[in-house]
């Protein structure tokens, strides 16, 4: 009889038993993708975009004017009425066209891998209080656009630099840009000039 109880009872808590094993499995598995989850979460940097990003979005032929200001010295140019590019400064000349077309096609083509939210003392450790480099820029539609380029990152992948950056604003956003800039500003004077050198004459035959 104690028996048949016994067997009876083993038989109602079997499925409970079962019953209660895989509500706990259920709860477990959530509360691990849970944890997961919001641990990957945590691990990505709220300051940091790895999608790519457009500098500017005008087109090349929309620049009618810029000038570079590299510590101090200051290339301008223009596009006179035959949409030839002429120096203004520092002296007056031709402009040699495949200087200013690779920075300007450098310009309305590059994208940012990373943009970065900065403080003021930030900037100055990425270089972008006394940049190496600010180019401003004019468009045909008389809007204007401004590129701040500092300093390299540490392993000398990108540069550290701001689009059209708003001076009074607290958190100022950097992106990391092409190190292509910096062969693109950092040329000679010369190189900006087309020569003046006159071409040598055909041997007659």
């Amino acid at each position: 009889m104690v028996s048949q109880s016994y067997n009876s009872l083993a038989m109602k808590l079997q499925p409970m038993t079962i019953a209660l094993l895989i509500t706990a499995a259920v709860l477990g598995g959530v509360v691990y993708f849970t944890q997961e989850r919001s641990s990957s979460q945590s691990e990505t940097p709220e300051t940091t975009d790895t999608a790519k990003t457009e500098l500017f979005s005008f087109e090349e032929e929309q620049i009618q004017s810029f000038s570079i200001d590299r510590s101090g010295e200051v290339l301008k140019f223009e596009k006179d009425s035959q949409g030839v590019w002429q120096m203004q400064a520092p002296v007056k000349a031709i402009a040699k066209e495949a200087s200013v077309v690779y920075l300007l096609n450098l310009l309305a083509t590059a994208r940012s891998d990373r943009t970065l939210t900065a403080t003021a003392q930030q900037k100055q450790t990425y270089g972008l209080v006394q940049p190496r480099a600010r180019i401003d820029i004019q468009l045909d539609n008389e809007k204007t656009h401004q590129l701040i380029v500092g300093d390299f990152d540490f392993n000398h992948s990108f540069l550290y630099a701001q689009v059209d950056p708003n001076p009074t604003a607290i958190d100022q956003t950097v992106m990391l840009v092409s190190p292509d800039f910096e062969n693109a500003i950092n040329r000679p004077l010369a190189d900006w000039k087309q020569s003046s050198e006159p071409q040598p004459s055909a041997t007659p035959e």
